[in-house]
Formats: C-alpha cells, sequence, structure tokens
C-alpha cells in the first residue's frame, strides 16, 4: 500500500471559479476564469514538489481537505478566540463544495491517475491563525475481520 501525501498551500482558500461562455465567430466557447487557473496552478506546483518521484495513485482513495480561513481583524479578540478553537465557523464564501472542486481539479492526473479512484472525500471549512488548505490523499484501507464467524465460512 502507498503512503499518503499532504499538500499545503498558504493563503485564504479560494473556490473554482464558473466557466465562462464567449461567442468567436459564430461559435460558442468555454473558458476557465484566469484566477482559478492560476490557483489550480500553484496547487499543482505544491502537489509535485510534495510528491516528488513518486508515481501517482493508482488504487481506490481518500481525499480530504481543511479549508482555514483568517478570522477577521474587526472582531474582538473574545470572538477571535471562538473561531480559532472552532466554536464560530465561517459561514462564507466560498463555497466548500468549490474549493474542493478546484483542488480535486488541480491534483488530477497529478496525485491521482483519475479523479474517479476518489471513494470517500471529508471536507472542512474553518477559522485559524494562518490561513490556508491542507490536503491529503490516501489509499483507502479496506478492513478485513482477523476471524469469520462459523455462519460465514460456509
Amino acid at each position: 500500500m502507498s503512503e499518503p501525501i499532504t499538500i499545503c498551500l498558504a493563503g485564504a482558500p479560494q473556490g473554482k471559479g464558473r466557466a465562462r461562455a464567449f461567442v468567436r465567430g459564430g461559435h460558442v466557447g468555454h473558458y476557465t476564469p484566469e484566477k482559478t487557473r492560476s490557483y489550480e496552478g500553484m496547487i499543482r506546483t505544491a502537489a509535485m514538489q510534495e510528491l516528488g518521484t513518486r508515481p501517482a495513485f493508482d488504487e481506490p482513495l481518500e481525499f480530504v481537505l481543511r479549508a482555514v480561513f483568517p478570522v477577521p481583524a474587526s472582531w474582538s479578540e473574545r470572538k477571535r478566540q471562538q473561531a480559532i478553537t472552532g466554536d464560530i465557523k465561517p459561514g462564507k464564501k466560498p463555497d466548500l463544495d468549490n474549493i474542493a472542486k478546484a483542488w480535486n481539479d488541480a491534483l488530477n492526473g497529478v496525485v491521482y491517475r483519475d479523479d474517479s479512484l476518489i471513494c470517500r472525500m471529508t471536507l472542512d471549512k474553518r477559522y485559524g491563525p494562518q490561513p490556508l488548505v491542507v490536503c491529503t490523499v490516501r489509499p483507502i484501507v479496506i478492513e478485513r475481520p482477523l476471524y469469520q464467524p462459523e455462519e460465514a465460512k460456509r
């Protein structure tokens, strides 16, 4: 079984931007916004550095992502501490699923052969002293009982 990989990217979490459409020569085209392309490029670069010479995963995977947002400077010290301890959650944009989508797309073909290998996702959005995103990708361990009951052996 392969060892997990953890990628950290400092800075405020960003969500995947909505694809934009344009018309040129009577044909409709689509493109990903520059901000999203740049963010996904930073994720890929961090992933390649962390991965080193290891090959991409090619087995069922678990994808764990924690998006840490900066605590607003205008908040009181008491409210800031509540945010850092997790008593207050960041119910604001970007949406957690859009953050995960940006990371999932950026890691596709780099950390794992294809995102269809992801069988379990754990996502978390919280406040912290420093804004960052931490993503861990690990093979799923299939747990089997050490023994089988007599009924199952038949």
